[in-house]
């Protein structure tokens, strides 16, 4: 019977990925899924094109958007309506801080869990 060798190669397939949902008023404000899609809006200029990179209907982008905005302070995401120009949208001020803030908080939870991930790590086959 073969054993799978105990070395550091082994241990590296796991990875840790802390999720944050931020709670306002029992709705989720923000969470992985809506700071990838403003991730996308701000790359692509368009809610379409990044809710079909996302595979998400355009509707279900729209909805993630408006609780977003009325989450906020201010709006996170200003849109343009279509015609000639085609239209588009662009995250505002608040939108790029919310998306700083939020990698912010994954990259500090990632070195404030150092320690005890080692240990789940080291018990992983």
């Amino acid at each position: 019977m073969a054993t799978r060798p105990r070395n550091s190669t082994a241990r590296t397939r796991a990875e840790l990925h802390p999720r944050f949902r931020i709670l306002h008023r029992s709705q989720v404000a923000l969470g992985p899924g809506k700071i990838d899609l403003l991730e996308r809006i701000e790359a692509t200029g368009s809610i379409g094109e990044a809710a079909a990179g996302m595979s998400m209907s355009y509707m279900r982008a729209w909805t993630l958007i408006r609780v977003m905005n009325a989450s906020f302070r201010d709006p996170v995401v200003s849109t343009e309506r279509g015609g000639r120009l085609g239209g588009g949208a662009q995250l505002t001020e608040t939108g790029r801080a919310v998306v700083a803030a939020y990698r912010d908080l994954e990259r500090r939870s990632l070195a404030a869990t150092t320690t005890p991930w080692r240990r789940l790590q080291a018990l992983l086959k």
